[in-house]
């Protein structure tokens, strides 16, 4: 990042001119080719969301959430009646297309609209969406969103830091560690150093290239399996 110099001979931050503070994210709909991301209603998805986790053969993707496990369904709804009604974090369910079943959530929370920063978190994939073209879709369409049309600046993910999945997706996705905030979170009963991650304006539109190469037709062979990872697509475009 690069710097100025003052009148006083101080070093200081580069200048951001006609900045303004971004508008808030509201409860839209984004739609992708294999998934569309929905503004949470219990009602329409808390079923569908809570039969789709329950496919895992044990809790351990809750393990790192704040919430959950849940042990009946009527649990899960009231807790996704509370998180619809949430404006910071808001939250969105990820509807596959080809069944119109949602089949896993994310969230925008630590909305700084002054600053331009915004955090992704609550990512909660079931076995439907996990390591599916749309499980990256969905991501891609909130990145969009974020940047594209809101025009933030900074867009983050944290996680805890022995959270070693997390920690792989988030540089699959392009996201660049920026350390470990010690004793950072209590939660469970336990402590939390969460690791920080974030991805910047100016890194997006090489991101933006990426993502839409590898969810592109050329990049699926005839069973539908990738031809490239999305990191091999990234690191072959010129910068």
């Amino acid at each position: 990042m690069s710097t100025s110099i003052n009148d006083l001979t101080q070093p200081i931050g580069a200048p951001v001119p006609g900045w303004t503070p971004r508008p808030q994210p509201t409860g839209v709909t984004l739609a992708g080719r294999h998934c569309l991301l929905e503004p949470l209603q219990a009602e329409r998805h808390a079923a569908d969301l809570d039969t789709a986790y329950r496919l895992a053969p044990d809790p351990r993707a809750w393990t790192y959430m704040f919430t959950g496990p849940f042990d009946t369904p009527q649990d899960y709804l009231r807790y996704a009646q509370g998180a619809a009604q949430s404006t910071d974090p808001r939250h969105f369910a990820v509807v596959n297309r080809s069944t119109g079943k949602a089949v896993g959530t994310l969230a925008l929370m630590r909305i700084d609209p002054t600053h331009g920063v915004i955090e992704v978190g609550n990512v909660m994939f079931s076995p439907l969406l996990q390591q599916t073209p749309a499980s990256t879709e969905a991501q891609f369409l909130l990145m969009a969103y974020v940047f594209d049309t809101l025009g933030y600046r900074r867009y983050e993910w944290k996680c805890d830091s022995l959270n070693a999945p997390s920690r792989r997706t988030a540089a699959r996705l392009g996201f660049q560690f920026e350390g470990i905030f010690r004793q950072a979170v209590v939660y469970k009963g336990r402590n939390r150093d969460t690791a920080w991650f974030s991805i910047i304006d100016t890194e997006w539109p090489l991101l933006r290239q990426a993502f839409e190469a590898w969810l592109s037709d050329d990049n699926q062979d005839a069973q539908g399996r990738q031809r490239r990872s999305l990191t091999q697509v990234r690191e072959s475009l010129p910068r």
